[in-house]
């Protein structure tokens, strides 16, 4: 008997240690009434704030009337008068005795639910529900708490740059981000600017809502439909800038910062196309959406290289000169130091330098074929590489089967055909077709053969010999 005794007060101790945490928080609730507060009754609420708590709504246990069994809660929002009709429903659970709301959260839930227009104070009320986890016990109601709410137009939580000043022109689809800040609202944006104009996009490829210049230099105004203004920022000097955007505010800000140390870079050397004539040192060209690059792309001839910043005769200005092969270092006039670059072999070259991390890009040009009447069609992935001339790198020679067709020139494999190409001037010389022009002339083979075509990229020909 007593062993019985003993196995029955186990189970009880062991029916005890086996409920869950949440579940023994509820066995003993007395007849405590179910009391509901908040924190605040009068609300205004600014996207400033929309990371900040802004509302607590708190009650009291109440009671499970003895029946030591759990008790659910579930929050209500209503507009105020309508007896909870439609209203805005939270389950917080058990053992939990209040809510909290962010400003934005706040915001959000009461525009999306009932539909609030911005700014106008609206009157709700809240209550909470208590329902107990045992047969025949009515739920609990609360007191009604009334409080009021203005909410606001929620800015967009992105921003998105472009025009003709922007590296990516006037297709939105490809409208560049600005960076958000902590401050809700504020964007930044650091990068180079082109002569041109730029507006805002709040989606990529989309062009309503947008941000569009307001009535001075230094605010914006939000636009939604083509009847609205439409003026762009213009930009006439190009050069690096930084745009802070403040959406709420509706303003901006559009600074010009310090670029790179030289607007104008030279070529001079036994292998440049004007050799170590410094007062004709060949000009690279100033990339107008990256004003630390600068780039030439031409004949170069065996021999070596450097780059001065300026024509004077005196040789005493500052130069670029190598530091390893893709790599230069600034040499200061008058210093002895004198390292350059060496081209082993004469070809058509692009030289790209960046004056930002000093860093050099050398490339020689290769030429390939394609067209109906070649081997290979169309299939530009698989284009035909000529053959370089072995002492001259601009001539370019292919000798095999051809067809009756059309051919030209890439000078790469890319499949987006949007490469540069030589094309057709006439039967014997041809051009430098830039990549997205319009033009697309070829040339006609009307017969099939072997055929020897060669073309020189530096003189502009070509010579087409059927076998």
């Amino acid at each position: 008997m007593k062993r019985l005794i003993y196995m029955a007060c186990l189970s009880a101790m062991v029916f005890v240690t086996g409920c869950k945490e949440d579940e023994l928080a509820d066995l003993n609730k007395g007849n405590t009434p179910l009391a509901f507060t908040l924190s605040e009754q009068t609300l205004v609420l600014s996207e400033i704030n929309r990371d900040k708590t802004i509302l607590s709504m708190n009650w009291t246990s109440g009671s499970n009337f003895g029946t030591n069994a759990a008790i659910t809660y579930e929050l209500q929002i209503a507009k105020a008068g309508t007896d909870f009709a439609n209203p805005l429903t939270y389950n917080p659970g058990k053992t939990t005795y209040n809510y909290t709301f962010t400003t934005k959260t706040l915001n959000n839930a009461i525009r999306e639910h009932f539909d609030a227009q911005s700014g106008l104070q609206v009157s709700y009320e809240a209550r909470v529900i208590a329902t107990v986890s045992a047969n025949n016990v009515e739920p609990q109601v609360s007191p009604v708490v009334s409080f009021s709410v203005a909410t606001y137009e929620p800015v967009s939580e992105t921003l998105y740059l472009y025009g003709n000043a922007t590296p990516a022109g006037w297709d939105n689809s490809q409208a560049l981000a600005l960076t958000s800040g902590e401050t809700p609202g504020m964007f930044t944006w650091l990068g180079q600017l082109s002569s041109g104009e730029f507006k805002f996009l709040t989606v990529s490829g989309q062009n309503f809502p947008s941000y569009v210049k307001g009535s001075s230099e230094t605010t914006i105004v939000l636009r939604t439909s083509d009847s609205q203004n439409d003026n762009p920022w213009t930009i006439s000097t190009p050069g690096i800038y930084k745009i802070n955007v403040s959406l709420l505010n509706l303003s901006i800000s559009v600074i010009q910062m310090e670029g790179p140390a030289y607007s104008q870079i030279f070529m001079v050397g036994s292998a440049a196309p004007n050799g170590w004539d410094i007062t004709n040192a060949t000009e690279l060209v100033q990339n107008p959406d990256n004003l630390y690059e600068f780039t030439y792309s031409g004949v170069m001839n065996a021999g070596e290289f450097k780059f001065p910043v300026n024509r004077n005769s005196d040789w005493q200005q500052d130069m670029f000169m190598k530091l390893d092969d893709t790599h230069m270092y600034l040499h200061h006039g008058g210093d002895p130091d004198d390292s350059k670059w060496e081209i082993a072999k004469k070809g058509y070259y692009t030289i790209t330098l960046n004056l930002q991390d000093l860093t050099i890009s050398i490339n020689r040009l290769k030429l390939y074929m394609v067209g109906s009447a070649t081997p290979i069609g169309w299939d530009i992935g698989n284009s035909i590489e000529m053959v370089e001339d072995v002492n001259d790198g601009c001539i370019f020679i292919y000798s095999g089967p051809m067809v009756a067709g059309e051919f030209k020139f890439p000078v790469n494999r890319n499949s987006d055909w949007g490469q540069d190409m030589y094309m057709r001037l006439d039967d014997t010389h041809m051009y430098l077709h830039h990549g997205g022009d319009a033009d697309d002339n070829k040339w006609i083979l009307t017969e099939d053969g072997n055929y020897v075509i060669t073309a020189n990229v530096e003189a502009l020909t070509i010579n087409i010999q059927k076998l």
